[in-house]
């Protein structure tokens, strides 16, 4: 099986795993945000720990390192929260769909962090990306919109985030340092906040918090697997399956059926990114401005 081949298998493994995070972070119940991503983000630090345990490979961190270390791991943490609110609040299938907003998000952050040049195309699409954001949110002004508007702030911390993933990369920072160092930091941030607020759980919500981890442990090793093997702009648009997954495990374990007006944000969105992956390894670079 070539490279690329496994990427693809690995990115809609990834799909299916944060998928299947969303779905247990939902049937845990009533339970406050900040309880769920602590224990989401306790067992991906437990695992990560277990991964640089084996490493052989020794990584050094300098200041800058840290630095965006901790802007990556800020807004991830934000990314999350956010989704796992909109999770409790919306249909999984939509709260997906605007957490997948974040690679549009990433171009914008490329721009001002890494100093990357959007072309025109790049930015009709991001364009087109948030007219179908606006089918999923159906925006009213009213505090029924609000959680659509919180998933949306995920999809932007989830953006930056990734922005971040992708300066350590290219600085040598490996996949399991960066997970371990964002779970650490999460779990210290939202500890005082579960403390304060505390909601006792019964023993299948523990149980179900513990699956959620896991899920979420699978889908960070799978996606970090995925972009070892094979660019982003060759793989990345087969991370919008999740969406797929996600209206598949609602319609069976919750009853979900996203109405119609989702339906056509959804393949405005998806039909954005595809044309970003089809233009991007398609068109010859010197017709990429054009």
């Amino acid at each position: 099986m070539s490279k690329k081949n496994q990427g693809i298998l690995c990115i809609l493994s990834a799909a299916f795993f944060f998928a299947l995070m969303n779905l247990f972070v939902r049937l845990a119940g009533d339970l406050p945000t900040i309880q769920k991503s602590f224990f989401r983000n306790f067992i991906a630090a437990i695992l990560a720990f277990i991964m640089l345990t084996r490493s052989r490979n020794k990584t050094k961190l300098s200041k800058d390192n840290v630095k965006d270390l901790l802007m990556r791991s800020t807004a991830g943490t934000l990314g999350i929260l956010c989704n796992f609110y909109a999770v409790d609040h919306l249909n999984i299938a939509d709260a997906s769909m605007l957490n997948k907003l974040s690679p549009f998000f990433a171009i914008i952050f490329s721009m001002l962090l890494l100093k990357e040049t959007a072309t025109r195309f790049e930015w009709a699409m991001l364009v087109i990306a948030f007219i179908g954001a606006l089918f999923v949110a159906k925006p009213k002004f009213e505090l029924s919109s609000i959680p659509a508007l919180i998933g949306l702030i995920g999809g932007l911390g989830a953006g930056l985030a990734y922005t971040y993933v992708r300066k350590l990369g290219t600085h040598g920072i490996k996949g399991p340092v960066i997970v371990f160092f964002f779970s650490c930091f999460s779990c210290i941030v939202t500890l005082p906040f579960l403390l304060l607020d505390y909601t006792p759980m019964s023993m299948k919500q523990f149980l179900i918090l513990i699956c959620a981890g896991f899920a979420a442990a699978g889908g960070q090793i799978s996606i970090t697997a995925a972009y070892t093997k094979a660019p982003a702009s060759e793989i990345s648009v087969f991370d919008y399956s999740q969406i797929l997954f996600a209206a598949i495990l609602g319609f069976f374990f919750l009853g979900q059926i996203p109405d119609y007006l989702s339906i056509m944000g959804y393949i405005i969105i998806i039909g954005a990114a595809v044309a970003k992956w089809y233009h991007s390894n398609h068109i010859p670079a010197k017709q990429m401005d054009t």
